[in-house]
């Protein structure tokens, strides 16, 4: 019975940590988009910081396992 939990357990986690890096990529991987943009659009750098600071693009952020600090916003 405790064997199966704490084999649930580990499952869970585990299931956690993948889907967790899955969407870290998708953040990266529209980062990177959005970089490509500034090529023809020329604000790309701006754009980014703004979201970056507002309240939803801190949030993803951390979903992402990206810490949200200034010093990430201005990299």
């Amino acid at each position: 019975m405790m064997k199966d939990f704490v084999d649930g357990t580990a499952y869970n986690n585990e299931q956690g940590n993948r889907a967790r890096k899955l969407f870290a990529a998708v953040v990266l991987a529209a980062l990177d988009d959005a970089i490509a943009d500034d090529k023809k659009y020329g604000n790309g750098p701006e754009q980014i910081a703004r979201w970056a600071r507002s309240r939803d693009g801190r949030e993803v952020l951390s979903c992402a396992g990206i810490d949200p600090n200034e010093r990430v916003v201005a990299g």
